[in-house]
């Protein structure tokens, strides 16, 4: 029997393509399908969040919304991996960089993804596990940002289960390292890696925690073309 329609994707089988884009927001969705896609169509709508699938450059391409947060993510990404056959899931996100190095628009290719939520407690390991991106898109993400003198950071995010947080929290984590915060890279990457698919989280800094420097919500919406490229490029 087949899973697909879900409560959540009103998609059939087939109507998703195998690679995914997964902006957070389904506006951003939107933009991507209308701007970078050829004959995108709208297969779900549910709750919003819209998927279309199309194709570029004679490939064959969804972009899906993943809402915000770990809990939406791991319901549509499961949903894509075990239920429409999806391989790739490439995240396209905004992030607030940590860093002092990190200017507003650079690019975070997300290595790995700590995480203060509790979803990796449901797989039942015994012991901790740390949430990673497939190496060859990673790879091909950095050697990308290369080719095209794009300011791209390879490293470690940290996927918050809240939205705000006390900057002296906040900080401890800017103290190990971790390049930028976001929230759903953990997700997606645990399920990928349940299911043995790929998955990469890329973001764009879109604010700079410690001095408050931030795009503006157009910007957010649709002006990260850079990223999307970058991801597109990834398309096999």
């Amino acid at each position: 029997m087949l899973n697909t329609p879900t409560m959540h994707n009103s998609a059939k089988q087939g109507e998703i393509a195998p690679f995914v884009l997964m902006p957070g927001d389904p506006v951003r969705a939107s933009y991507i399908a209308k701007h970078y896609l050829e004959h995108p169509r709208l297969v779900n709508q549910i709750r919003g969040m819209y998927a279309y699938t199309g194709t570029y450059q004679q490939k064959e391409v969804s972009v899906m919304a993943s809402g915000m947060g770990t809990s939406s993510m791991s319901i549509y990404s499961y949903e894509l991996f075990n239920f429409y056959h999806v391989n790739t899931i490439i995240r396209v996100g905004s992030a607030g960089g940590l860093q002092p190095f990190l200017n507003l628009m650079d690019l975070v290719i997300g290595i790995s993804s700590s995480t203060d939520s509790s979803y990796p407690a449901l797989f039942h390991l015994p012991g901790t596990i740390a949430p990673t991106a497939d190496f060859s898109l990673a790879e091909k993400a950095m050697a990308y940002a290369r080719e095209h003198n794009i300011t791209a950071y390879g490293g470690p995010l940290f996927c918050g289960e809240a939205f705000y947080y006390d900057k002296s929290d906040t900080k401890k984590w800017a103290d190990m390292g971790i390049l930028a915060v976001e929230m759903e890279s953990a997700a997606l990457y645990l399920n990928a890696a349940k299911a043995r698919k790929r998955a990469l989280t890329l973001c764009t800094i879109s604010d700079l925690v410690f001095t408050g420097s931030d795009c503006s919500n157009e910007t957010r919406e649709s002006g990260f073309d850079a990223m999307i490229q970058m991801a597109l490029a990834l398309c096999e």
